[in-house]
């Protein structure tokens, strides 16, 4: 399939291009704070199947801490490196491993964790989950600074869960709705856009 031709021919290239990016990203991490190089956490995938999303670490390692699954604005678990990657998305790179094992797309719903997919109407539960989940989409583009706006609620939990959500699902169900070669282009090409905005 295009689709999927197209995210193994650009994850191949970028994994191998990147290597160097990856070697340097993991020695910062590994100088500014002990604990592994990638955070892995559990997501909903494709039909609902659970998968292990690749992240670099960008907060402490507290294995034994149970902090909040959203990050809230200047959060003190984030590390100097942590600050770095999450403000340049480059914490994300990782997961174009998730996109060569078949996990992830390149663009596509950005996966949720369990206890937020509980939360799906169950119509949009059915159409999100019917698409690989992706490293980038249009509600990725539009909340790019989602900590900085929970940080401004008076409950942020109940913010999320209320307003951003929602509205993260109906862009969602918008994209599998329209999803082909192309928007999945103009959809990089976005992502790049604010990137480097």
């Amino acid at each position: 399939m295009p689709k999927r031709g197209l995210d193994l021919l650009l994850a191949g290239l970028g994994l191998l291009l990147l290597a160097p990016l990856f070697l340097l990203i993991a020695l910062a991490i590994k100088l500014d704070s002990s604990g592994p190089v990638f955070f892995r956490q559990q997501r909903v995938g494709r039909f609902g199947v659970p998968f292990r999303i690749h992240k670099f670490r960008t907060m402490q390692h507290s294995p034994q801490a149970a902090g909040p699954q959203i990050t809230i604005g200047a959060d003190a678990r984030i590390t100097r490196v942590g600050a770095l990657l999450r403000a340049t998305k480059l914490d994300e790179l990782p997961q174009l491993i998730d996109v060569l094992s078949g996990s992830m797309s390149l663009v596509g719903p950005r996966p949720e964790v369990p206890r937020y997919v509980a939360l799906y109407p169950a119509a949009l539960r059915d159409k999100v989950l019917s698409v690989r989940p992706g490293i980038t989409d249009p509600a990725s583009i539009e909340f790019r600074d989602e900590s900085a706006l929970l940080a401004h609620a008076a409950d942020p939990e109940r913010e999320y869960v209320e307003r951003i959500l929602p509205r993260k699902l109906q862009l969602a169900a918008d994209y599998v709705d329209r999803a082909s070669l192309a928007t999945d282009l103009a959809v990089m090409m976005r992502t790049l856009r604010a990137l480097f905005a």
